[in-house]
Order: structure tokens, then sequence, then C-alpha cells
């Protein structure tokens, strides 16, 4: 057929004057796509008008068309919209006047009140399977909510225990969840696409924010301010904290998570979308979570604060990057500025309260001598504040590695770390807790000029610095400060306990005879005898109080001074004890002295001592273990 007659089958010719008289189409004239766009208003009308329903009492008490069976023709459903804004888009471009498009936006408004108790719906039933801990295990999922939305199109049947998409095993709590946030997610899609985003953001903001306020609720998040937190009693601010910590890892990585990863599925067909539910869902509850540790650095500090101190401090650094990347919307910078914030307060509260502490050991004026020479209650205590601050090395790295010392005079060289701790920030805090210790041990140097005795005095230091270098020995200290300062502290000890021998034990070894097996006069021996009995009974008296606390050097002090003394007695008493046993005067067998020396340094109660209160400047501490702390 000529590409003429083609022509005049399928159009008819305009004449001229009907053309030039008229600006629009004639009304009678129904074009291929006029058709189609008819079709698609019919078939929205066939669906829109079965699930219509005029009861919005209760949104959770309609019957669903996002269930098992109507699958399906929820697809239909929303394929229908589609169509039927393409519809609207024609006629408002072909005839804005057109009856037609004002019966496709009443269908649309009806349609989108449908959806929206839809979307309210699957929010409200499906909570439990659109919990924090459900939605957040499905970031590896991404392909399993498509996946698994598609498969319950296609299959009529569900399977009670388990499905496997993608080779892994889904569980059917993880498949409703998985549903639900597919279906959410094309109801969400569809209201956007047709301009009723407002309406489907405002339900998904009521529900989801109640929600995630009941979580932090229940896991015991308070909105508190300064002037709370203030007035509070330690004990009580404690207690608190202890809540806190439990609360914050699950609130950042699991319950922020979780509703990140939904509101990005739900809503990832717009961003600005996206960023202003997260934001108006979780940025109250996370300006209380991270405000709380900021109040608590701002109280008044003490030492004993130090340890929940470093707790708060470390729980942010820890979460830093999942806070930094859950809240990453400029809109929620103020989260990030929040919690940045709490960290450098509470940076800020540490170095004062490692001052305060410094101040105090140098400031401590106690006069009173520490009974039997053992263990000063300000060693006991520095110590023990010390191994714990080792334990937090990591955060006081960071908050201790440009801060100087106070003090301008450099370190002995013997108070720095090992070798292998010189970089950076390990240094810094090797050098401080060094530090630490040396101010401590300057300040016993002078409680030892406290004693009468000198060899108290000495035997005063070797209990001291042994308690302080076993402590460094067998805490996180050992791996800060290093060997080479323990060992070099293990000689000073030693170097202490022969000072105390030479002191202590002098006027006994003087009274045995250089060579006891040269020849001696009667009275001479008798006189020699004499002289180490006086010598003997009155050292033994006067250290019979002592004490040295540490087993190990205990005994290694008794062993050095019964090897001073019992072999040159046992010979001169096993030459002579015949010549003088007639007037009387041999008062110790040799097993006798070491029965007495094995008796020495338990003082009057076992070695323990009787210890007063450490002095008023340091009264107030109070050494408690950390929260997950051990040594």
């Amino acid at each position: 057929m000529p590409r003429k007659g083609m022509r005049t089958i399928f159009f008819k010719p305009t004449t001229a004057s009907s053309s030039s008289s008229s600006p629009m189409r004639s009304p009678q004239r129904h074009t291929f796509s006029d058709t189609l766009m008819d079709e698609n208003i019919e078939n929205a009308y066939s669906l829109v008008s079965k699930w219509d329903s005029d009861d919005s009492s209760n949104y959770c008490n309609l019957s669903s068309l996002f269930t098992q069976n109507n699958r399906q023709e929820a697809t239909q459903y929303l394929n229908s919209i589609r169509e039927l804004q393409s519809a609207m888009q024609y006629y408002i471009t072909e005839n804005s006047a057109s009856e037609k498009l004002v019966r496709a936006q009443n269908l649309m408004q009806i349609a989108m009140k449908r959806l929206e108790k839809e979307f309210y719906r699957i929010l409200k039933s499906n909570r439990d399977y659109l919990d924090a801990e459900s939605v957040s295990s499905h970031s590896s999922r991404a392909s399993n909510v498509s996946a698994v939305s598609e498969d319950s199109e296609n299959d009529d049947s569900e399977d009670d225990s388990s499905s496997r998409h993608g080779g892994g095993s889904i569980s059917e709590v993880e498949r409703v969840s998985l549903i639900a946030m597919a279906d959410l997610k094309a109801i969400a899609d569809c209201m956007i696409a047709s301009g009723y985003g407002k309406e489907c953001v405002r339900i998904y903001k009521l529900v989801r924010k109640s929600i995630i306020d009941e979580s932090l609720y229940h896991l015991g998040v308070e909105s508190l301010n300064f002037s709370q937190v203030q007035k509070m009693d330690w004990e009580v601010v404690e207690i608190k904290i202890k809540t806190w910590l439990n609360a914050v890892k699950f609130a950042v990585k699991t319950l922020f998570y979780g509703e990140r990863i939904l509101c990005d599925h739900v809503f990832s067909a717009s961003a600005s979308i996206t960023e202003s539910c997260f934001a108006e869902i979780t940025r109250e509850g996370a300006l209380a979570l991270f405000a709380f540790p900021e109040n608590v650095a701002k109280c008044k500090k003490t030492p004993e604060k130090m340890f929940k101190t470093l707790d708060l401090y470390e729980a942010i650094a820890d979460l830093w990057q999942e806070i930094e990347s859950i809240f990453n919307f400029e809109s929620t910078s103020t989260v990030r500025t929040q919690a940045v914030t709490s960290l450098i307060k509470l940076g800020e509260g540490v170095r004062t309260m490692l001052s305060d502490f410094e101040a105090a050991i140098s400031k401590d004026n106690s006069k009173t001598p520490v009974p039997g020479a053992g263990v000063h209650p300000l060693t006991r205590y520095v110590m023990n504040y010390i191994a714990f601050l080792a334990d937090y090395s990591g955060v006081l790295s960071d908050i201790v590695a440009d801060w100087p010392l106070t003090s301008q005079s450099p370190l002995p060289e013997s108070y720095f770390g090992s070798p292998e701790h010189e970089d950076g920030a390990a240094t810094a805090i090797s050098v401080r807790l060094a530090w630490l210790i040396l101010v401590l041990l300057c300040k016993l140097d002078g409680k030892a000029e406290l004693y009468k005795d000198v060899a108290q005095s000495y035997l005063f230091l070797a209990n001291n610095l042994q308690y302080v270098v076993s402590k460094v020995r067998t805490s996180s200290l050992k791996f800060l400060i290093g060997d080479d300062w323990i060992r070099k502290h293990e000689a000073k000890v030693r170097q202490y306990a022969q000072n105390y021998e030479r002191m202590g034990w002098s006027k006994v070894i003087a009274s045995l005879p250089e060579d006891s097996t040269a020849a001696m006069t009667v009275n001479s021996v008798a006189e020699r005898f004499k002289r180490f009995n006086l010598a003997f009974e009155d050292t033994y008296k006067k250290q019979s109080s002592w004490v040295v606390p540490d087993a190990k050097l205990r005994d290694e002090i008794k062993v050095s001074v019964a090897r001073k003394i019992v072999p040159v007695y046992r010979e001169f008493y096993e030459k002579f004890r015949v010549v003088v046993r007639s007037v009387g005067i041999v008062r110790f067998a040799p097993d006798d002295l070491e029965n007495y020396l094995s008796d020495l340094f338990f003082g009057n109660n076992g070695g323990q001592g009787s210890f007063s209160s450490v002095s008023s400047s340091m009264s107030s501490f109070s050494i408690s273990s950390p929260g997950g702390k051990s040594h």
C-alpha cells in the first residue's frame, strides 16, 4: 500500500480553517495517549476503591494490604499509583481543565490516605521486629531486604524455620524484620514520588522517636543539667555513671546505629528526608546522653573521682568512630560537638586531678613515724593509685601527650621508662607516672629522718621502696616504666638493707673476735661472751618490734644477718664453751641465735604494724578498684 494510503487509515486530515480558528484540540478527538492514561485511571480506581476505608480511628485494626496473602496485590496497588501519577502529569500538560485530572487527584488523595495508614500499621505492628538489635544486624545484609521481599511476593507459604539468601541463614524473626523494612521503603518511595513525603515523614518521626526515647529511658539515660549533677552526693553520681557506662555502648552501637540503618533504608529515595528524620528522632536523646559526662567533669574535682572520670573518657573515646559515622549529618553536628566537648572537659578534669594528686603527695606533712618502720600508708595509697592509673595508660596517653611536667628540673635518667617506650604518647605517660613515683620517694626520704635510730631509717626506706618496686613489677606499670627501672630500684633496696645491717648489727658483729680460732685467756673469752650477750640482747630488744612486711625481703635480711653472726659465733662457741662453762656466762647457743633471728621482723602483731591514718592532706583520698580494672 502506498505511504499516502497508510496515512489516511490512521489520521484524519485537518482543514486550514479549523486549525486556524481553534488553538485547542477538538473535544471529540481522542488520542492513543489519552486512551492509555484513561486506562491508568480506571486501573487505579479499581484497586484504590477496593482498599478504601473511612475508618481512621485505629490504623492497626485495618485489614492490611501488605500481608503475605495480599503481597502481589500490594505490588499492583503501588504500581497503579505510579501509573495514576503519570496520568495526572499527562493531563496537567495536555488539558489542565479536564475532569479526568480532578478524578485522578481525588483517587490519589484516597490512595495516599490508605498508604499513610498502612505505613503507620507496619511501624506499630512490627515494633518488636524493627527493634535496634534486629535492624542493626542487617547492616551487612542489604541485599537480603529486597531478596526476601521479592520471594514473599512469589511465595504463598511461609517457612517457619528459616530462609536462605546469599549463603546465610535468616531466622523467621529476621525475615519478618526484613520484609517490614522493604514494605516501609516501598510505601515511602511511592508517597515521596507522589508528593506526599511530609505525611509519610510525620508518621515515621512520631512512631520512631517514641521508641528511641523509651529505649533510652529503660537504659537509665536521664536529661540532667549541671546544677542537678552538682547537688548530688558523689555516691549517687557514681551509681549514675555506672548506669551511663552500661548504656552508652548499647545506645551508640545498637540503638542509634540501628535507627540510622532503618532511616537510610526506608528513605533511600531522599537524602534530605533521611537526614531530617534521623536528626529529629535521635538528636534530643543523643545530646542528653553525651551531656552527662561533661556535667560530671565540671563538678568539684578530687582524686577519688579520677577513675570514674577516666571510665567516662574511655567510653566516649572508644566509641568516637561510631559516633562520628552515625551522626555525620550537618543537622546532627551538635551531637558530635557535645561528645567532643565532653572528652575535652573530662581530659581537663583528669589533668587537674593529676596535678592535685602530685601536690597532695608533696604537701603531706605527717610527722608520726610508722611503727616498726613498716610500709607507710602514703606509700600504699599512692602506689595503688598509680597502679590503677597505669591500667588507663591508653586514654591517659592521649590526655598527657602534650602536657609538660610542672617541675622545670629534668627527671633523673633512672626514672624514665625502658628504651622500648620512646614513642610519643607512650613516653609521655611513662614519664608522668615515673615522676609521681619519684615525688613519693622524695617524700619518703624525708619521713625516714623522723626515726631516731639510723638503722631503723634504712629499714623504713628498704620496706617502702620494696613495696614500690613490687607494685610496679606486678601491675601494668611494669610495661610502662620498664625492667631497667625495676632492676635499678631493686639494687637500691638491697643497698638500703645492707645499710640497715651495717648500722643495726654493728655492735653485735664488733663484739665477736676477729679470729675466733686464736688463743685467748679465760678472762678474755669471758669478756667476749659478756660483750656479745649485751650487744645481741640490746639489739634484739630494740628490733623486736620492727617489721619487714615483704616475706622475700624479710628472709633475705635475716639470712644475711645470720651469715654475718652465726658462723663466727658458732666457731667461737664450740672452741671456748668448755672453758667458761664453770662461770655460767654463755647465754646463747648458736641454734638459739638462729631461732631468735628467725623471729625478727614480725613486730608485735605479726609484722602488720599499727598504722594511723594518713595526714589531713591525704585523708580525703580513697582508692577503690575502678570498674573493669583489676590487678
